[in-house]
């Protein structure tokens, strides 16, 4: 039997919002389960690239999240192209960057937020290997946007020029997509020409292999190994300091830009 004291999407979101939150939407783990990311993840081979913990993702035929937890709130918080300290990863900074930083407490005080009004919530891990989930899948889910052909979140209001948190809720919530939105379709995909690496000039992934019919960057035309080397670059470059890592993909897409 649902609960019909559960806050609407629209109490969420503006309690995600004042939390720091730019976005905010609701999707059902039952469908976030069938998503392609995580149908495909099992298949996909050991990855030690930029952004994992551990070499080889663990145990990659299940994923873990909060026993009874029933749906997912995922938030966006913008990262426009001139706010670049937001995306600097610093080693020495709690969450890696500041504007992860203010993901995470965006999280927790939506948490609590659920919490003190008898919602069981729980902040999720970034990282699959320790209980996080495909943050793009479950945006598009939650209604926020759509995979776009530079295998990225591409929101109407922000463009990719996003990062994403979510918060596990054990009750059922009404799901708030997905919601339709395709600025992709017709588009020359200045993203992919961009890319310094030409991550995305050869189609890597095929549908009979990776057991989905959605793959990565649409039609499958997505390496990570070589965006992965660019990163590692990046890396170097950076001699300790701070890590910019390359955005050439979300600079070059035209939507959510100001006219």
């Amino acid at each position: 039997m649902e609960r019909p004291d559960l806050p609407t999407p629209a109490e969420i979101d503006a309690a995600a919002r004042a939390c720091g939150a730019d976005l905010a939407g609701i999707a059902a783990l039952a469908d976030l389960r069938a998503s392609p990311s995580h149908g495909a993840w099992p298949r996909l081979g050991p990855y030690d690239g930029v952004g994992t913990v551990e070499p080889g993702d663990g145990d990659r035929s299940r994923v873990r999240w909060p026993e009874g937890a029933r749906s997912v709130v995922v938030l966006a918080v913008a990262h426009p192209e001139a706010e670049p300290r937001l995306d600097a990863w610093h080693r020495d900074r709690k969450g890696g960057t500041e504007g992860n930083q203010k993901l995470i407490e965006a999280a927790l005080g939506l948490a609590r937020w659920l919490g003190e009004r008898g919602v069981a919530a729980t902040p999720l891990p970034y990282h699959i290997e320790r209980g996080g989930l495909f943050l793009k899948d479950a945006a598009v889910l939650a209604g926020l946007g759509c995979l776009g052909r530079n295998n990225l979140l591409v929101t109407p209001a922000f463009g990719p020029r996003v990062r994403l948190r979510a918060v596990a809720v054990e009750p059922a919530l009404a799901p708030t997509g997905p919601s339709g939105f395709d600025p992709c379709a017709g588009c020359p995909a200045p993203c992919r020409s961009a890319c310094p690496q030409g991550a995305f000039r050869t189609r890597v992934y095929d549908p009979r292999e990776v057991g989905v019919a959605a793959l990565p960057g649409r039609d499958g035309s997505y390496d990570r190994m070589a965006c992965n080397l660019r990163m590692r670059a990046d890396e170097a470059a950076a001699g300790g300091g701070p890590v910019y890592y390359c955005r050439r993909c979300e600079f070059a897409c035209p939507v959510g830009r100001e006219p």
